[in-house]
């Protein structure tokens, strides 16, 4: 890989391609940290590596979520905003119910944690893919 190009690593496993993969562009990798209906913590958190330019589609969850930063660099925008640049540190606090999407830069990757909030009653609702245009437009 050039240098034009990075994929960060986390300090968590990298896992293996992401079972969602059909709900993201370009290539994403998951390991779950703590797995969903434990029996104990009841709170899905995974390590999230994207590739360059990999991104999630547009999707919300009925009980938000969180997404720490660890490495990389990436993009997070609202349905209706505008695109925030994520380094690592950020922490975005995704309330219920709202239409998101989250990725990496287009040459550098990124590594996030995502926390699965107010379960057991949080699902997921993938909705289409983020375009070229959305994914650029700063």
């Amino acid at each position: 890989m050039s240098d034009n190009h990075q994929v960060p690593v986390s300090v968590f496993e990298q896992g293996g391609p992401n079972p969602y993969r059909k709900f993201f562009t370009g290539e994403t990798l998951l390991s779950m940290l703590v797995e969903p209906n434990d029996g104990v913590f009841n709170c899905p958190i995974g390590n999230v590596t994207f590739t360059p330019g990999a991104r999630t589609n547009w999707h919300k969850h009925s009980g938000g979520q969180i997404l720490l930063v660890l490495e990389g660099l990436g993009r997070y925008c609202e349905r209706g905003g505008r695109i925030r640049i994520l380094r690592p540190g950020d922490v975005v606090k995704i309330p219920p119910e709202v239409e998101h999407w989250h990725g990496a830069d287009e040459r550098i990757g990124m590594v996030h944690i995502s926390i699965e909030t107010n379960v057991p009653n949080n699902k997921a609702e993938w909705l289409e893919p983020v375009t070229d245009e959305e994914y650029q437009a700063f």
